[in-house]
């Protein structure tokens, strides 16, 4: 008998609570898929707005996929570009990060959750989509759900083709009695077009803007944002231009949805006090297009470990340094001890001197120990060079049971507004007056000159205002800048531009491994 377990995990069963979906992305207290073990009849489901919120929560859980767990997305990607090294505690410290990080990544350490969390993310998108048709809710309730969530299915199938190439295309909910084994990938080409064409069916049954216990939810303006940066993959350079012009507005000033760059650079990263000894991150700034959710209310502890339950920010605790230790009376950043992935290269370092974002993104443990008001214990790779953007501050450690390290709510954003000015200045070529001015608007917004726009010059913004964010390997790979700047570190031509598909997705498959694996 072949082999069933392939593409993603079939499922009828959903753990399903009473939650709004509001509150579900508020607190991250997500819905948890389980196996399919028979003790949940969905046909009964789908009866309310609230059970309809329910299951739309597990089609937003995966975007826990950015920052969540071990095998997060900003660590990994960080690890493979020319800013970052793995780091961690040795080079045996997670056989993938390691094996990105020197581009000796094959099928058999490659992790498998890059594939499963995003084709789970398909599978519950496609079940909502499925029933949403016949739920009986008003057709305003209904539009919205089917809208968030065609734009959700567009958004990981744009990370598995950003990751993979061709992959393989399901736009329906696949039963026990399917074939589903023999289905091939599908042209990485045609994947783009059925995305993009999806989120244009939808994107006008979204709300202008969100607020309060909806913040989360996709908008109108991010699922522009999104079309635009899939439009921009797919090299369609004016149609990208066109959607992410209607995000930006008039580079610096406030946009129709609610978009505006903060004016402090550091806020986007830093916690601020809401009452006497309390502090809380700045989550949902104006500047937030898509953000994905984290959260110390699910209290998770090592059991959830690996498990995918856990619902806190793990880049916090993983990009710490080591033994970290403030000397009495020091001022340096308070932060525990975490465990040194992600150490910054000498060439971001270098790259970033002089720029006003350095002390945002870069924590200098090197000097800060060199003058005595810090202790750490050098692990592997170490440069002494730390990313500062996702710390583990101490006032941001949890004040609920659970473990200290599974439990920061550190929000991730996705699309933030200076990212997609930027992209939009890329689309339109880094020429024009319209490039100039939002080129302009994302160096005055830290007190920088202008400078000619460019395509070098957008390039080289990018990596300072997005430094450590996950964004850098990607744009490498699309600006067909990886084998110059991934020399070094060991990157092939023809080869390391996508990931090995996990070996144990091939298996009894009609899957084919990507080139040179």
């Amino acid at each position: 008998m072949k082999n069933k377990r392939i593409i993603y995990k079939t499922f009828s069963v959903i753990m399903l609570t009473g939650l709004s979906l509001g509150s579900v992305n508020c607190t991250g207290d997500y819905i948890g898929d389980v196996e399919n073990i028979g003790s949940f009849d969905d046909v009964n489901y789908f009866k309310t707005e609230d059970q309809c919120l329910s299951a739309t929560a597990s089609v937003y859980d995966k975007m826990k996929k950015y920052a969540g767990g071990f095998e997060n997305m900003v660590t990994f990607f960080n690890a493979g570009s020319d800013d970052f090294y793995s780091g961690g505690g040795s080079s045996t410290d997670g056989a993938g990060i390691q094996g990105f990080n020197n581009y000796t990544i094959n099928p058999i350490i490659m992790p498998a959750s890059y594939w499963k969390d995003f084709y789970q993310g398909v599978a519950n998108a496609n079940w909502v989509l499925e029933r949403m048709p016949d739920a009986p809710v008003s057709e305003n309730f209904k539009k919205r759900i089917i809208a968030e969530v065609t734009v959700l299915r567009s958004l990981y199938y744009f990370e598995l083709v950003k990751m993979f190439g061709n992959v393989p295309l399901i736009l329906k909910r696949i039963s026990s009695n399917d074939d589903y084994w023999n289905i091939p990938q599908t042209p990485k080409q045609e994947v783009y077009n059925q995305i993009e064409n999806d989120i244009l069916a939808v994107v006008n049954d979204l709300p202008m803007t969100v607020g309060g216990a909806e913040n989360g939810r996709i908008t109108q303006g991010a699922a522009r944002a999104i079309l635009g940066k899939i439009y921009l993959y797919d090299k369609k350079n004016t149609e990208a231009a066109a959607q992410f012009a209607q995000v930006n507005g008039t580079p610096g000033q406030t946009s129709q949805y609610g978009y505006k760059l903060v004016d402090n650079y550091n806020k986007l990263f830093e916690l601020s006090e809401v009452s006497p000894g309390k502090y809380e991150y700045n989550k949902f700034t104006s500047e937030s297009v898509l953000e994905a959710v984290y959260t110390n209310a699910g209290m998770s502890d090592w059991s959830f470990w690996g498990q995918g339950k856990d619902e806190g920010n793990s880049i916090c605790i993983m990009t710490g340094p080591r033994s970290y230790n403030l000397a009495s009376g020091s001022t340096a950043p308070d932060i525990v001890s975490g465990w040194a992935f992600n150490t910054l290269s000498d060439n971001l370092f270098n790259f970033m001197q002089n720029d006003p974002r350095a002390e945002a993104t870069i924590l200098n443990a090197k000097k800060l120990q060199s003058e005595g008001k810090i202790t750490y214990s050098p692990a592997y790779a170490d440069t002494g060079y730390f990313l500062k953007k996702y710390a583990p501050f101490r006032k941001g450690v949890s004040d609920l049971p659970g473990s200290m390290e599974l439990n920061f709510r550190q929000n991730y954003i996705v699309i933030r507004l200076a990212d997609s000015y930027l992209m939009e200045a890329e689309a339109l070529g880094g020429t024009g007056a319209r490039a100039q001015a939002l080129l302009d608007a994302v160096r005055a917004r830290v007190g920088l000159p202008s400078v000619p726009v460019s395509m070098q010059a957008i390039k080289d913004e990018r990596r300072k205002e997005l430094a450590g964010e996950g964004h850098r390997w990607f744009d490498l790979v699309r600006w067909g800048d990886a084998p110059s700047a991934l020399s070094s570190k060991g990157f092939v031509t023809n080869k390391n531009e996508v990931l090995p598909i996990p070996y144990s997705e091939l298996l009894n498959t009609a899957l084919k491994q990507n080139q040179n694996y």
